[in-house]
């Protein structure tokens, strides 16, 4: 199989989109080299400045799975130009994170996966999902000593039971992945209702699973829905946003939340991973 290259990319780092929170099912291989596994395919991508490198893929996967994934058609420079002008304090956040786009990955993983990440620093959360993985999904292939496996389907996980989460060191989360799991099967999430849903049904619908709550269903609707205007509030955010915005004074999440949606409308997701990941990187607000 041949490799695909895309040339002349702009506002897009594949480092920045990776390792900025948003997913966790990948390697690092080398600078601004990567495998990861999503959709339940394996790939190897590589950049080098403006041009991105897909390693044995044909033309049609990129157009039909990775474009999208990486979401490589959208303008981001207009999303820039567009937050700037509605607020210019995130001018550093933007010129630092310049090429954070927000990925469009797939409903069930994601939301499994930001259960997991509850009180988890990502090496954690990113071990438990591999190990998952390895336990119940499809091997995919292998990098150097590591072997990647597809996350597992629900029909993969039919007979998964909390003990088996328990042993993958998931804690005080098993049971709530065992409800999201068991309700998934059930049928009471239908992933295309989701994504027509409004957002604040969308919300209401995903904190009806047990663990979920208001950060963990902002993610899952931002990174798992394409609800864009989504903004999740987690520790991170929290001193972020009270550094830049409230004068570094103690402030109820739900405040922050009402206030980012007054301040950034339909864009509050890209504002928010802009803000994550500069605020996390620089610590800024850590007392």
């Amino acid at each position: 199989m041949s490799d695909y290259k895309v040339q002349g990319v702009r506002d897009f780092d594949l480092a920045q989109t990776l390792e900025c929170g948003q997913c966790f099912h990948f390697v690092k291989l080398d600078e601004e080299e990567y495998v990861l596994t999503a959709k339940g395919r394996l790939l190897h991508v590589a950049q080098r400045g403006d041009t991105i490198l897909f390693y044995d893929t044909e033309e049609k996967e990129y157009e039909t799975i990775w474009k999208e994934y990486f979401d490589l058609e959208r303008n981001y420079a207009e999303i820039k130009a567009k937050l700037l002008a509605k607020d210019t304090k995130l001018k550093d956040a933007i010129d630092s994170m310049w090429g954070v786009r927000i990925l469009n990955q797939e409903f069930f993983e994601t939301l499994i996966s930001f259960i997991i990440s509850q009180n988890k620093q990502i090496p954690h959360i990113k071990k438990i999902v591999a190990d998952i993985s390895e336990k119940f999904g499809t091997y995919k292939g292998s990098f150097g000593n590591v072997d990647m496996y597809a996350f597992p389907t629900l029909e993969q996980l039919k007979n998964a039971s909390e003990q088996d989460f328990k042993e993958l060191k998931t804690g005080f989360r098993a049971p709530y992945i065992m409800d999201a799991i068991r309700r998934n099967q059930d049928g009471q999430f239908d992933e295309n209702v989701l994504r027509k849903d409004d957002y604040e049904t969308c919300i209401k619908s995903l904190m009806s699973i047990k663990g979920v709550g208001e950060k963990v269903a902002n993610c899952v609707s931002l990174f798992g829905l394409g609800k864009r205007e989504a903004f999740p509030v987690d520790v991170w955010i929290k001193r972020i946003m009270e550094a830049m915005y409230f004068e570094g004074k103690d402030t109820p999440k739900e405040h922050i939340a009402e206030y980012a949606k007054e301040a950034f409308g339909d864009l509050g997701g890209y504002a928010q991973q802009y803000l994550f990941y500069y605020g996390k990187t620089i610590k800024l607000g850590v007392r």
